[in-house]
């Protein structure tokens, strides 16, 4: 058996790899990257800019469809072509992870090991039986995969997970999505746009990853007034029939129903891949999941040589997220034992729905009860998006009693993404409500209504900080 010996293994080279394999290089150690599967991130090749690209396809299809109110109108019907659709997805696909591989290949070959490794001791691992890796540290950057839940598994090639749907050579007729968190959200209401009967089916009533009721419920209303979606959904059974899926199910009017889909799309969530590194030879301590402890600011694993970055550690499973721990692991390893906390930026989420969801700081699940007021605006009335005739939507904004501070957000509405991005700067920023209502805005413009939310949680605070004044006097 060939022995290498490095500074810093890698197991892993996705976003998160990536970053910790050029950190360790930038801090002067040797490092090899190790990689049992394709190059090219998940990012790249089944997640955010693949389903972007089916987004983008279905938002022109549904902007066609919709001129009449703006006394615009377009003569004839808007004709989808599926394979048209499809076939930009997959070239534009293959051209963002041809980026990627464009970088993997300046990567000198003696650092690129093909094969998957497994812990044989903290810093010793073998790949594929046949190499054996002697390191001073190691990043565990191994990524995650689609979970299947039992109930599903016996449908052979009619059930698909989002890795799947990117490579269809044409849209199909109808699709039945079981989980509405971002990914099945985004490409349900997608398909369903570009002219697939479309089902959405949740389960508690979870919706895109929001944890304020209100918010929440005002999204389900706005998407159930678009296409079918019970996120509290009673599936009674799934069966393969033929070469379609079966779905029987209690309704929304409370009625059963039978129906019959060319898929059925699961988008369950995603497991850490760390179930097949052997991690038992390790003195790693692990959760229920299998998944090793951490310290987010330094990604280190316990007290061991061993880092974990990206979506392997199942923290927050973001593509920004991923590269900065990649980042901090990476540099960890090298100076090992000299540590040093990373940054970690403030937590921002987007669904790239229509109308966007967006998730800033601190979720309302999150709040402390009793310690914090709420800001809210409608979008309904709001100037510029009634313009636009985006006008759906609610933002919910929290500030702490006492010092003002900004807290974080819940968001559906429009330019959630860019609002998102504002909101997150100040909770970085550790700005308070005041001084947020002393940025410039203008008009017209959709920040507007955050200026409202802003002045309504302003005028909450008030009212809260005058309260023990009252009761005293």
């Amino acid at each position: 058996m060939k022995t290498l010996h490095t500074d810093v293994a890698v197991i892993g080279a996705g976003t998160a790899g990536l970053a910790a394999y050029r950190a360790a290089r930038a801090a002067g150690k040797r490092a090899l990257l190790i990689e049992g599967g394709p190059y090219g991130t998940t990012c790249a090749r089944v997640g955010c800019m693949p389903s972007k690209l089916l987004i983008a396809a279905a938002e022109a299809a549904h902007q066609a469809a919709h001129t009449a109110p703006f006394g615009v109108h377009v003569d004839g019907p808007i004709r989808v072509d599926g394979r048209e659709v499809m076939a930009r997805v997959r070239r534009e696909r293959d051209r963002f992870v041809g980026f990627v591989l464009e970088g993997v290949e300046n990567i000198p070959a003696e650092d690129k090991i093909p094969g998957y490794a497994k812990f044989v001791s903290d810093t010793v691992l073998r790949v594929d039986d046949q190499i054996e890796i002697q390191a001073a540290s190691v990043v565990i950057a191994t990524g995650s995969r689609p979970v299947v839940p039992p109930p599903f598994q016996g449908l052979g090639d009619r059930l698909v997970v989002n890795d799947d749907v990117f490579d269809w050579d044409d849209l199909p007729s109808s699709v039945a999505v079981f989980g509405p968190g971002v990914i099945g959200l985004e490409l349900g209401q997608a398909l369903a746009r570009l002219g697939v009967r479309v089902r959405v089916f949740g389960v508690s009533g979870s919706l895109g990853g929001l944890s304020d009721p209100a918010v929440r419920q005002r999204a389900r209303r706005t998407f159930q007034d678009e296409f079918y979606l019970d996120p509290d959904a009673r599936v009674l059974s799934t069966t393969r029939v033929g070469d379609q899926v079966e779905v029987r199910y209690i309704a929304l009017d409370n009625t059963e129903r039978t129906e019959t889909f060319d898929y059925a799309l699961v988008a369950t969530g995603r497991r850490p891949n760390v179930d097949q590194l052997d991690l038992q030879n390790t003195s790693l301590v692990r959760d229920a999941r299998g998944v090793p402890e951490f310290d987010r600011h330094t990604l280190q694993s316990g007290n061991s040589q061993i880092f974990i970055a990206g979506d392997a550690n199942a923290d927050v499973p973001l593509l920004h997220e991923a590269a900065d721990e990649g980042r901090i692991a990476g540099q960890n390893a090298a100076r090992y034992p000299e540590m040093q906390p990373g940054l970690r930026r403030a937590q921002l989420g987007v669904v790239f729905s229509d109308p966007q969801i967006a998730l800033v700081g601190t979720p309302y699940s999150r709040l402390p009860q009793g310690g914090y007021v709420t800001g809210e605006v409608d979008f309904g009335d709001q100037g510029r998006s009634r313009v636009m005739l985006k006008n759906k939507g609610m933002l919910h904004v929290y500030a702490e009693i006492g010092t003002g501070r900004f807290l974080g957000a819940e968001m559906i509405g429009p330019s959630a993404e860019h609002i998102g991005h504002l909101l997150a700067w100040a909770v970085q920023q550790d700005l308070t409500i005041a001084q947020m209502l002393d940025m410039p805005f203008y008009h017209p413009v959709v920040e507007e209504g955050l200026r409202t939310a802003l002045r309504d949680a302003a005028a909450q605070l008030a009212r809260a900080d005058a309260t023990p004044l009252r009761a005293a006097a």
